[in-house]
Formats: C-alpha cells, sequence, structure tokens
C-alpha cells in the first residue's frame, strides 16, 4: 500500500482514470459490434451508417490514448472493407 501523502493521491488518481478508460474502451467496442452487426444481417445501409458512427469514435479513442493510431486504422480499414464486401 501507498505509505506517503503523493503515493497515495496517485492511487486515486489511477483508479479514476481507469474507470474513465474503461468506459471509453467500451464504448468504442460497441460502435465496432454495431458494424459487425449490420454486416452480418447484410444491411448495406445500417451498415453505412454505423461506420460512419464508429469512425470518429475509434479516432477520439486514439486522442485520449485508449488506442495507437495503427491500430485504430487498421480497425477502421477492416470495418470498411467488411462494409464494402456487403454492397458487392
Amino acid at each position: 500500500m501507498a505509505n506517503t501523502s503523493s503515493a497515495k493521491k496517485a492511487v486515486r488518481k489511477i483508479a479514476r482514470r481507469t474507470d474513465v478508460n474503461k468506459a471509453r474502451r467500451s464504448r468504442v467496442r460497441t460502435f465496432i459490434r454495431k458494424v459487425e452487426a449490420a454486416v452480418a444481417d447484410g444491411d448495406k445501409d445500417a451498415a453505412n451508417a454505423a461506420l460512419k458512427q464508429a469512425q470518429p469514435e475509434i479516432m477520439r479513442a486514439v486522442s485520449k490514448g485508449i488506442l495507437k493510431k495503427n491500430t485504430a486504422s487498421r480497425k477502421v480499414s477492416r470495418l470498411a472493407a467488411a462494409v464494402k464486401a456487403v454492397s458487392v
């Protein structure tokens, strides 16, 4: 256990940030699941709409430090490819 006041404060800050980061990560995963569900249903319009909502959310996670830039780009690229395959 932390034994200095600054270490105790750091523990409290880390706990708060962890909760915020978990919520943001969960939010990103929810948007990704919406795109994947629309693709699985074969609904082209819904998949496009879900992708348009998911893309900025994924990139926002990058700016907040939840995801790395290349990871986010890979996810967006794969989702876009899946949506494009539905429209064929």
